[in-house]
């Protein structure tokens, strides 16, 4: 599984123990940054993770700012992007098998290595349920066609 991974500077450290995290797993990981915790705009960032999960070229995203919902809000504007900020195990789960998410967004300021970890492990070891849900996210995908 490939996994496109990208944070401001207040996600940093988050960001780089994740990525030696998942590849300490087995997942293929492509870190887009950023290089420091010097501050950056995190749409910079985030557009690379979009656009990998948009074209394909990765099979999930993970977004990570100080509190996740800069780059929810973001990354959301990409049509067929669906991201959801998570904060337990349960949304990670529902964000991947109720709502089909392809980018998990993470806080990093509210957000510990090992429940980010967690987190992520779940989120990408959900399936989608499809059923009502699918009906309720093609929906989604028809208005984004309509915008």
């Amino acid at each position: 599984m490939k996994i496109s991974i990208a944070s401001d500077h207040g996600g940093f450290n988050l960001r780089t123990d994740l990525v030696d995290y998942l590849r300490e797993r087995g997942y293929e990981v492509v870190d887009h940054g950023c290089p420091s915790v010097e501050s950056v705009d995190y749409p910079v960032y985030g557009r690379f993770v979009c656009e990998d999960v948009i074209n394909k070229s990765s099979d999930y995203g993970i977004l990570i700012c100080r509190t996740g919902i800069g780059m929810s809000i973001y990354a959301n504007k990409y049509p067929g992007i669906r991201a959801g900020l998570v904060g337990n195990k349960k949304t990670a789960a529902s964000a991947r098998a109720h709502n089909d998410c392809n980018i998990i967004c993470l806080a990093a300021d509210y957000t510990s290595f090992e429940d980010a970890c967690l987190f992520v492990e779940t989120f990408l070891n959900t399936d989608f349920e499809g059923g009502r849900h699918k009906r309720r996210v093609d929906m989604i995908i028809e208005r984004e066609k309509e915008l």
